[in-house]
């Protein structure tokens, strides 16, 4: 496969996560609903489509409990076909339970709280500081977080071999800062531009738009894209269609939901081009189309950084963030207060003053601890 791009998912290929929002996932729905799901059905809604956020996936296992306990006669395959008949998705799942429950169906929802799924799910994945440093909010929960049990699944010779041989980029579903923490896990450091994730705010996968947009910032006319999910694959067959100009190569991984045979089949009956083992197998897959645009992944690790570390750094960037802005303003302040009023005195002034508050922040933060 002759390519000159490879886009990477995340979850189920660079880090395995059914320790962690998988497992966050089911949690949440016995926190919330007092019911359980087994891992088959969380796989049949990824299979039918539209969740590749799992805030939303465990919005849809709540809307299933609870369904159930209304009368709602359907098992998990056949809530699963109900909702890829209504186009996947949360709203896949609302229309199934309408059609199913009639009346019924209102009941259902207004003992389901959207709000409270997702504040559960972040502090069962995050833990409870992590859930107070990367979403600014104070935990109801005394949890230590699944975020640690993430086992990486990429061999650090793999990354090296792909950013030998080809412009990469990364589409994930997660929020940026979780982007930011596995990708610090697996070694792989890219330019901001070239990892697009939730916060990015593409239309979810499949739909192309991300992958379309990774490919043109890549300058590729051909790419392959990498993921765990049949949405992945999607993403890929759609982006051939709207995007014309260049070809596009769905790569189905076995190391997430979908394995072996069965999970090999379906990944072809989804269109994918290639079915791999494991993210470690592209380098021997693929081969490079054409010079393209390189992007260096960083120096070879040879050990797992420590995940705490990862954390506190992400967090620490973020104070970083905020520090300088207050200094910024206060030097705008003092430009416009204590010069003349002429645009070039002010502009004068100003530079040193941005400097020396630039120079402040990183001693506040990175130097002092604040």
């Amino acid at each position: 496969m002759r390519v000159d791009a490879v886009v990477l998912d995340v979850d189920g290929v660079l880090v395995d996560v059914a320790n962690s929002y998988r497992r966050a996932a089911v949690e949440t729905v016995e926190r919330l609903t007092g019911g359980t799901v087994e891992p088959a059905t969380l796989q049949a809604l990824k299979d039918a489509g539209g969740f590749n956020n799992d805030w939303v996936l465990t919005d849809a296992l709540c809307l299933f409990v609870l369904a159930r306990r209304a009368g709602y006669g359907a098992d998990a395959d056949g809530y699963a076909a109900a909702i890829a008949e209504r186009g996947g998705g949360l709203a896949g799942a609302r229309a199934a339970l309408a059609d199913a429950l009639g009346e019924a169906a209102a009941e259902v929802e207004a003992n389901w709280d959207p709000e409270r799924v997702r504040a559960v799910f972040q502090q069962l994945y995050l833990g409870s500081d992590g859930y107070r440093e990367l979403e600014s909010r104070e935990p109801d929960l005394d949890v230590p977080g699944y975020l640690n049990d993430e086992p990486v699944l990429v061999e650090p010779g793999t990354l090296r071999r792909l950013a030998d041989g080809f412009a990469l980029g990364v589409l994930t579903g997660r929020p940026a800062d979780e982007a930011d923490l596995a990708l610090d896990r697996v070694g792989l450091d890219l330019p901001d531009d070239l990892v697009l994730t939730m916060d990015d705010d593409p239309p979810e996968k499949p739909a192309p738009d991300g992958l379309v947009q990774l490919a043109e910032r890549l300058d590729a006319g051909a790419v392959a894209f990498a993921g765990d999910t049949l949405d992945d694959v999607r993403t890929a067959v759609a982006a051939g269609r709207a995007d014309p100009s260049r070809t596009y190569h769905g790569v189905g991984v076995l190391t997430g939901g979908l394995t072996g045979a069965d999970g090999r089949a379906a990944f072809e009956a989804a269109g994918a081009d290639a079915v791999v083992d494991s993210v470690n197998d592209l380098p021997e897959l693929l081969e490079p189309a054409s010079a393209g645009r390189r992007t260096d992944p960083g120096p070879e690790r040879t050990a797992e950084p420590d995940p705490e570390r990862t954390a506190a750094n992400v967090a620490r960037r973020r104070r970083f963030g905020f520090v300088m802005a207050g200094l910024w303003f206060v030097a705008l302040v003092v430009a416009a207060v204590g010069t003349p009023p002429d645009a070039l005195s002010q502009l004068v002034a100003l530079v040193p003053l941005l400097v020396l508050a630039t120079g402040l922040a990183y001693v506040a933060v990175y130097r002092l601890g604040w």
